[in-house]
């Protein structure tokens, strides 16, 4: 009897997937029309005349952030930037040659020198070798908190104390008190794989998410500290009730963020993508499949290519597993369907 049920209820549940899945695809763009990591219409211009070995257009645009204290899209466009110059860097060989000093050239030398030396099996050492890089960079314009947001990351790599790291925090923060990269540095310097403990790093980041502006992606930091945080229960298979309340409640402070932001919003993208990642491994189905719909075509690497060499494909994969987890639980026919034949399964 029992084989039975369990046979009956796949059976149910595979008539619901077949029924309403195809419903539940309305508002998601096709699989091929998703992009990942698509710049806006500011950036897009620069990469492509980066690509054909133009750096004006990436000069003009930093320096525009600069000049208006943009400070969240400058961190945005610099990671970018840099991402495409780790493969192809003609550009900004002829951007240092041309003008050595430039603040913003500087700050994409810096930036780049750091990540190399992260990807180095002599991590440490190279790291200590480009540190005046990242002074330099910060001495050029004493407003910018994005080149003490990558004196954070620098820090971490190197095993700085507390004491160091707290006195570069507050360089960071003096310079703008809400920057939502010097906040992922510090949240990422406190995680358990690092310096703190998951404890601390939810701490953290529920004290920051309090504190932000309205709006700020800030306030989906508690966001990254449940990321996280499911990152190791999955390679360990443990965690705690009090832990897993704390991982609901971020998600729901993401989802109240996320609201605040239109449908297909690129800047929020990255937010929305981690929400997504958290929904899904509380098996919170039909709110992960809502932000599916929010985030468009705008597929991120983060969180995806933590878990999969393949970001975009374990994207796609992600978001036909919560439609087709919403199909198998929906019934079969609603109220208003009662009364009407539908077949067996009816």
């Amino acid at each position: 009897m029992v084989c039975t049920m369990a046979f009956l209820r796949a059976l149910l549940s595979t008539a619901r997937m077949i029924r309403h899945s195809p419903p539940l695809s309305a508002g998601l763009p096709a699989d091929d029309a998703v992009l990942l990591d698509a710049p806006d219409e500011q950036l897009s211009p620069a990469l492509v005349a980066a690509a054909l070995g133009d750096h004006e257009p990436a000069a003009k645009l930093l320096a525009t952030t600069r000049s208006s204290a943009d400070w969240e899209n400058r961190d945005r466009y610099l990671g970018r930037l840099v991402t495409f110059a780790r493969h192809r860097d003609g550009w900004l060989t002829d951007w240092l040659a041309a003008d050595p000093h430039d603040p913003d050239a500087l700050l994409v030398k810096a930036e780049l020198a750091v990540r190399r030396a992260w990807e180095s099996p002599a991590r440490a050492e190279r790291l200590h070798e480009v540190g005046p890089m990242i002074t330099a960079a910060a001495e050029t314009d004493p407003r910018d908190p994005v080149p003490w947001r990558l004196a954070l990351d620098h820090a971490r790599g190197t095993h700085a104390t507390h004491t160091a790291f707290e006195s570069l925090w507050e360089q960071a923060i003096r310079r703008s008190a809400h920057h939502y990269g010097c906040h992922v540095a510090a949240l990422r310097y406190l995680s358990a794989a690092w310096y703190g403990s998951h404890r601390e790093c939810f701490d953290f980041a529920e004290r920051a998410a309090e504190d932000a502006l309205p709006d700020s992606l800030v306030q989906a930091l508690p966001a990254r500290a449940a990321f996280a945080l499911l990152l190791d229960t999955q390679a360990l298979g443990r965690t705690t009730s009090v832990l897993e309340e704390r991982i609901d409640a971020a998600a729901d402070a993401a989802i109240r963020l996320s609201a605040a932001y239109r449908p297909g919003d690129p800047w929020p993208a990255e937010v929305r993508n981690l929400l997504v990642y958290v929904l899904l491994a509380r098996g919170r189905w039909a709110e992960a499949l809502e932000q599916f719909t929010l985030i468009g075509q705008h597929a991120t690497s983060f969180p995806w290519s933590s878990v999969s060499d393949d970001a975009l494909g374990r994207f796609l994969d992600a978001r036909d597993g919560a439609r087709l987890q919403v199909a198998s639980v929906t019934p079969l026919r609603n109220r208003a369907d009662r009364g009407r034949p539908r077949g067996h399964y009816a």
